[in-house]
């Protein structure tokens, strides 16, 4: 600025003077001393985009060649394999890093085979070097600034609150000035779909728009936030970082009953649970002291990573595979930073060292879970319904029980864990893969699929079981004869002491049915064995052989649980009618006991079977967490993850929900804030938000998103000029209101809405709608799903969501697979998404339900129309798209009046006679329309 104001002094100078001329070279010497600054290099801004970009592949941290590694300062400054430093610092001609930069041999030049730096990017180096080589953490690892203060702008009034102010700066600067305020019909249909991810019903449009009271916007804004259908919104953008889904995933995906979790996190974000608190409890709930049944709900967040049922696969791979994922998933949801890559080797272009990812899996290590079949641990939950037969239960058991059984039974009987439950009832099952967690080997001569198809003499064998408490073995089979066959039970070899026999029979009478089969499970006894054997099983024929025997899904060890034997029978009684009560059932976290701990180790190049040194738990040195202060258990790092001196997680999240409101974020990588995202937009915004959110807010999403949409950035109109198109094409300064196709979730909830087909309860079972086709992997449907006309018109939120396949209307309209964390969805246009929208059998049944009420609403065809058209976009239509629509109409009509015979008329129409057929028939294409224009699926 200082040069520009010399500049125009310069012009108004009417003399020649010596006197004037000496005057004016004053002021610009001054000028240029004054702005010497601007010679100065940053590291951040001038030097690690030079380096990320050319240095990093051969000098970071997946490689370091010569020992020289310009990712961490410790390594650019140490000794490389020449025995001397490559940067010299305050002198670059002797530093070794430039003298490769500019040789002119080219077994020499840096970098190596590769393009020379251009002598703009050589130069930066050479006066990085000579200024003493400054080194600086990326942005993002500094904590934000807490003394930022909103910058003052001459805005005319336009701004309603800070991040007005923020962004009116920015756009001054940039040569931009903010959009008009949007009209009222567009403001009322963009709240509604931002905050509780629904358009407003026909009256509730009509209240806002006949308020003209000065306060209506602010009273509407609060009037959704408190809305029950808030939390459903947001939870639908949590789920999809959550990973959740109603299978496990791999080539079987079986089902996974976790629908808990999903109504968890609805019930957090309507409470407006603090995000500290609701971080904490997902992360570590377990740990807390006397957790309540909602906080170990809230740990199934790290239970819906992926498992693996397939017959022969080793369950301690598969426990190691969700560990990590839980480590990599917890760095991107808190901190927008990937981490996956460093399993195998340190971070390409940021500061983690490869054993700094296993410091930080110490904290999740340890848990219970390891890939079993059945998912233990699991929360035993009862039904409203059942809540007064089991607190009258458990107040008989409580009153019963001795004051030794009590604190004998406290930590490991929880009356609200079935399986602890049926432990005291008097066995103690585990599958039998559980056993050998090196995995055993399984031999069979049929399929090794999940469910075994057993063939005449096969036999299957299991290493090291430790027979010393088992008393009875079960066996999950699947037969269609009388005497399908028989399973003996050897010891240590096939020809081994035979100790137990079973004999396979029909169960086509069973009310269990899993991938289409009836199953039952088959007992036999074991006599009492006091140490490890391996156990062979020998399967034999029954009364007749046709391609295989049976199928056999599970085997079971039963151990008999001492403890027992010390309750009476009145309390085993109760204990039985207890079990029999049905219960819901939540994988969650538990922690192992600290006598079976386990240790951490470094896998080398990634790899569980390649062992390294051992680690502790600890925190990336990047942090600088003191050693007195670095969390020492789980708990400790979740508190530490939302604490002030985490520099991260309040940006992310500040992010995050900016990235919904506004259509992208301040930091538009939104997986990726460290060295390869992109710089924020406006930092100071950032950093000033996410010091409100900690300190003023208290971690209070609502009260964060209140301040957006009460903002007149939020509020401006979404219309692009031509200025705006050539400075700002991406809107990143926010120039005008966003412009921004509608998620997957949201499409088909205003379609269901705008109908009136949409079913609005919130909660419970996960659902099967009827864009699902039971077939392929959706032809085994837990039972506690829930299917027909209840079901069918839920929303989105509800469906069961298989990850092999998904429901297909979704995935067109980019939906993840839930398969891994998505932080943002990637938006995609193809022909497909109109064709859905066209042809879908929900769209479509959505379409003739709209029809019918815009043909029962008015006799004239024009209001008609404008009926449907108010309804669906909450204005009123123009009259070009009216002219437009009457004649699809008319046509429509001609067509089906000419064509009687020879086409399938919609379904609603076949209810009506006469002419009403045909005109119902064309109103339904008029809705089909309504539903696939480009203004309905975009919020605006």
């Amino acid at each position: 600025m200082r040069y520009i104001y010399t500049l125009q002094k310069i012009k108004f100078i009417a003399t020649n003077s010596l006197y004037t001329l000496s005057w004016v070279l004053t002021i610009l010497f001054l000028g240029s001393c004054n702005d010497s600054s601007n010679n100065e290099i940053s590291f951040n801004r001038d030097v690690r985009p030079i380096l990320n970009n050319k240095c990093l592949r051969c000098h970071g941290g997946v490689k370091a060649s010569g020992e020289f590694s310009l990712l961490f300062e410790e390594d650019a400054f140490s000794e490389t394999q020449s025995g001397k430093p490559a940067i010299v610092r305050g002198n670059h001609e002797k530093s070794e890093l430039y003298r490769r930069l500019v040789s002119k041999d080219p077994e020499i030049r840096m970098p190596f085979e590769s393009p020379q730096l251009s002598q703009e990017e050589i130069d930066i180096l050479a006066k990085w070097i000579d200024q003493g080589a400054k080194w600086e953490k990326h942005w993002a690892y500094i904590p934000p600034k807490e003394n930022i203060i909103p910058p003052v702008v001459a805005d005319s009034g336009w701004s309603n609150n800070s991040i007005d102010q923020f962004v009116f700066s920015k756009l001054n600067k940039k040569g931009l000035s903010p959009s008009t305020r949007a009209d009222k019909n567009t403001l009322l249909r963009r709240l509604y779909l931002d905050l509780t991810g629904l358009p407003p019903t026909v009256e509730q449009a009509k209240t806002f728009l006949e308020d003209n009271s000065s306060d209506a916007y602010k009273k509407l804004v609060d009037e959704l936030l408190r809305s029950p259908h808030f939390g459903e919104r947001w939870a639908s953008m949590w789920l999809d970082l959550a990973r959740y889904a109603d299978s496990k995933g791999f080539e079987k995906d079986t089902n996974r009953e976790i629908w808990k979790f999903r109504d968890w996190v609805i019930t957090a974000f309507n409470k407006d649970m603090p995000f500290d608190q609701f971080s904490v409890e997902q992360l570590a709930g377990d740990l807390l002291p006397e957790p309540t049944q909602e906080q170990l709900i809230a740990t199934a967040f790290h239970r819906n990573t992926l498992a693996n049922d397939e017959g022969g696969t080793d369950n301690e791979e598969f426990r190691v595979a969700s560990v990590v994922d839980r480590v990599s998933t917890t760095y991107e949801v808190w901190q927008g930073t990937t981490m996956a890559c460093v399993q195998c080797h340190s971070h390409p272009y940021d500061p983690f060292r490869h054993e700094e990812f296993y410091e930080s899996m110490a904290f999740f290590n340890n848990a219970v879970d390891d890939d079993s079949y059945f998912e233990r641990p699991k929360l035993f939950t009862y039904s409203h319904e059942n809540k007064k037969e089991v607190e009258g239960l458990l107040e008989y058991i409580n009153g019963h029980l001795s004051a030794n059984d009590k604190q004998t039974a406290k930590p490991r009987f929880l009356y609200d864990q079935k399986e602890a439950l049926l432990t005291h009832l008097g066995y103690r099952f585990v599958e039998a893969e559980a056993f050998d967690k090196t995995s055993p080997f399984i031999e069979l001569d049929g399929s090794l699929n999940f469910l075994w198809q057993i063939q005449d003499s096969s036999w299957a064998s299991y290493n090291n079981v430790d027979l010393r408490k088992v008393n009875k073995m079960g066996f999950l089979a699947s037969a269609s004869l009388d005497y399908a066959g028989d399973i003996s039970i050897h010891l240590d070899s096939l020809n081994g002491k035979k100790i137990g026999e079973v004999r396979i029979s029909s169960t086509e009478s069973s009310n269990r049915e899993e991938n289409g089969l009836k199953l039952k499970e088959f007992i036999a006894d074991i006599p009492e064995i006091t140490s490890e054997h391996d156990v062979y099983l020998q399967f034999h024929k029954g009364d007749s052989y046709v391609a295989h025997l049976f199928y056999l899904d599970k085997i079971f060890y039963y151990e008999k649980e001492p403890l027992m034997e010390k309750y009476n029978k009145e309390i085993k009684q109760k204990l039985g009618e207890l079990a029999q009560i049905p219960t819901t059932s939540t994988p969650i976290i538990q922690e192992l006991q600290e006598d079976k701990a386990r240790k951490t180790f470094v896998f080398d190049r990634g790899s569980w079977l390649n062992l390294g040194e051992e680690v502790n738990v600890g925190i990336p040195n990047i942090y600088d967490i003191p050693e007195t202060e670095e969390p020492s258990n789980r708990l400790e790092f979740a508190k530490w993850m939302v604490s002030d001196k985490n520099p991260l997680s309040a940006r992310v999240l500040v992010n995050r929900f900016w990235e919904q409101i506004f259509g992208r974020g301040l930091v538009e990588s939104m997986e990726e804030f460290g060295s390869q995202g992109k710089n924020p937009s406006h930092p100071e915004l950032l950093d000033w938000l996410a010091v409100k959110l900690m300190k003023e807010y208290n971690w209070q999403i609502k009260l964060l998103l209140r301040d957006f949409v009460l903002s007149a950035t939020y509020q401006q109109s979404s219309i692009v000029s031509a200025k705006q198109l050539e400075l700002d094409p991406s809107n990143n300064y926010l120039s005008r209101g966003s412009r921004k196709r509608l998620s997957a979730e949201q499409i088909r909830d205003e379609i269901l809405l705008v109908s009136g087909l949409l079913n609005k309860t919130i909660g419970g079972p996960s659902v099967i709608n009827s864009d699902v086709e039971i077939a392929g992997g959706w032809n085994t449907l837990p039972d506690y799903v829930i299917k027909g006309d209840e079901a069918k018109y839920r929303r989105s939120l509800y469906t069961f969501w298989k990850r092999v396949n998904p429901p297909m209307n979704m995935i067109v309209f980019d939906s993840p697979d839930r398969s891994a964390c998505v932080s943002s969805r990637v938006l995609t246009n193809t022909p497909l998404q109109a064709l859905s929208l066209l042809n879908d059998k929900t769209f479509f049944e959505a379409s003739q339900e709209l029809a019918k009420q815009m043909f029962e609403a008015d006799n004239q065809l024009k209001n008609q129309i404008k009926f449907g058209y108010f309804k669906v976009m909450n204005k009123d239509i123009e009259e070009d798209k009216l002219l437009e629509l009457s004649k699809l109409y008319n046509d429509a009509l001609l067509h089906y009046e000419n064509n009687t015979g020879t086409i399938e008329f919609p379904e609603a129409a076949l209810h009506y006679s006469g002419k009403n057929k045909y005109k119902l028939a064309a109103l339904t294409m008029v809705a089909n329309v309504f539903l696939n224009m480009d203004e309905f699926i975009v919020k605006v």
